[in-house]
């Protein structure tokens, strides 16, 4: 089943955002920190305390949630708040992926591939809205 969630980006301060959310909220609230996984060996130490992703569920809430990582794309006002489907096979995000990415900028596309945690993509539709992509890797 792919889930559809609000995706926030912050800018080195996700871990401290996110416990204020669950302060709000309530719910319960996971953390994973680039040093943490296998993405520490491509990025510099210096980004190894940024959180590669949160999670917050309270009852039908849900928000999902990472510091900045790209390396080349720059953090402002307007690009930090997306949706985020996860869950659900290759094919299926595939299928969505591929809709979504007609008209979009090009520059703005990460194309659905593999990566050691599943499937990962991202893209910015015509409309200007980022979509995030993570789910079941392609076989």
């Amino acid at each position: 089943m792919i889930n559809l969630t609000p995706f926030i980006l912050f800018d080195g301060n996700c871990a401290e955002a996110m416990a204020f959310y669950q302060f709000c909220l309530n719910g319960d609230l996971s953390i994973t920190r680039v040093a943490d996984t296998p993405m520490k060996n491509q990025l510099p130490p210096a980004l190894h305390q940024r959180v590669a992703h949160a999670y917050l569920k309270s009852g039908a809430i849900a928000l999902s949630a990472t510091d900045w990582l790209h390396p080349t794309r720059i953090a402002r006002q307007g690009n930090t708040v997306a949706m985020y489907l996860n869950g659900g096979t290759y094919k299926e995000l595939r299928t969505i992926f591929d809709r979504l990415a007609v008209g979009a900028d090009q520059a703005l596309v990460d194309d659905l591939k593999n990566m050691p945690f599943g499937a990962y993509g991202h893209l910015a539709d015509k409309y200007g809205i980022h979509w995030f992509f993570q789910g079941g890797k392609e076989i």
